[in-house]
């Protein structure tokens, strides 16, 4: 099989998609940052909800169909072992939030916040399913009755505001994302030589996942053969099933 040039078709096929993305959340091409990075102040960055929406309905399965192509790229690479790390000593502030060391704490909300990251690189992990737990909302003030008095009649909760389509939702974290794409889709070997570095930590017994992909359908992947199949879909469900050849048959070549 022409492993490279499955690589190559289905990598031009994401590049495609991603500039599209890109377009949709008002980012800059040419040099692949976000709008934050040109000056924009963070948490400033917004999206309407239903645009915000469209785009990680695709991004989802892009990120998906990134991460199986990651897996092919690999197949056959051999990573020299890194030694671990020795301990080094970090400093600390002697303002602290819990008690202890110094004896000096800072009140409840008095520490800065933590600063927001200003990039991310692309998991190599599909997210895991989590199982849904529906969570029950009071409608009604509790009924609260003592000696000399009582509230018998219930207190009505005011129902939470229905969510609009054009309601502000923050993007900041989406463009990092969309970056992540962009940067591991122009470099698949760096990470490919990152997945090789996961699998040898895993074999030393360092990670708890046995395998990158998680079981069922991929993320945001929809079936091919269906109505509502997109073309990331089927980049998808290609790029899956050459990805699980590649972990059940490595190629040690």
């Amino acid at each position: 099989m022409d492993w490279a040039g499955a690589i190559d078709k289905h990598q031009a096929a994401l590049k495609r998609l991603l500039a599209l993305l890109v377009a949709m959340a008002g980012m800059t091409v040419a040099a692949g940052e976000s709008q934050r990075a040109a000056g924009i102040d963070v948490g400033q960055n917004t999206l309407p909800r239903h645009l915000h929406r469209a785009i990680l309905r695709l991004l989802r399965p892009a990120e998906a169909a990134a991460r199986r192509l990651i897996i092919l790229a690999a197949r056959g690479m051999v990573v020299p072992h890194q030694r671990p790390r020795l301990g080094t000593s970090q400093q600390h502030s002697a303002f602290l939030r819990a008690p202890g060391g110094t004896g000096i704490v800072m009140p409840k909300g008095a520490m800065p916040p933590r600063p927001a990251p200003q990039t991310m690189a692309l998991p190599l992990l599909d997210p895991l399913r989590l199982p849904r737990h529906k969570l029950s909302r009071p409608t009604v003030v509790p009924r609260i009755r003592g000696f000399g008095f009582g509230l018998d009649a219930p207190s009505l909760i005011p129902a939470r505001p229905v969510p609009e389509p054009d309601d502000p939702l923050d993007a900041d974290r989406l463009r990092l994302r969309l970056a992540a794409l962009g940067r591991a889709l122009d470099d698949l070997p760096r990470q490919a030589r990152r997945f090789v570095r996961w699998r040898q930590r895993r074999r030393r017994g360092a990670c708890h996942r046995l395998s990158p992909l998680r079981g069922g359908p991929p993320p945001g992947g929809r079936a091919p053969g269906s109505r509502h199949a997109r073309e990331v879909d089927r980049t998808l469900d290609d790029v899956h099933g050459l990805a699980l050849w590649t972990l059940e048959h490595p190629d040690s070549s």
